[in-house]
């Protein structure tokens, strides 16, 4: 039987992540609160955020703002973790 966890980002419960994700007690929360799907969408996100903002995760700097996005997109605790803006997603189909 697969474990659930009530999804910060889907708002209802889902299968669980398998393992946390990310280290420390950031990871540990996301693997109690968020689900397999939620850190899925989290990471189409998080290359959104990379390529709109060229960063790098070469450079600290960019590193931390990263982790501020993640935390804003996952949990909702910063002003960050939303699509730039004025982005515009690219046709797909071309």
């Amino acid at each position: 039987m697969t474990h659930k966890v009530f999804c910060q980002v889907l708002k209802r419960e889902a299968p669980a992540l398998e393992e946390a994700p990310y280290p420390g007690e950031i990871g540990q929360r996301i693997v109690e609160n968020i689900s397999a799907e939620g850190w899925r969408q989290w990471l189409e996100r998080l290359t959104t955020i990379i390529n709109e903002n060229r960063l790098s995760t070469a450079d600290p700097r960019h590193l931390d703002m990263i982790e501020e996005h993640m935390l804003g997109f996952l949990f909702n605790e910063s002003d960050q973790g939303h699509l730039p803006s004025g982005y515009v997603p690219r046709d797909k189909s071309s």
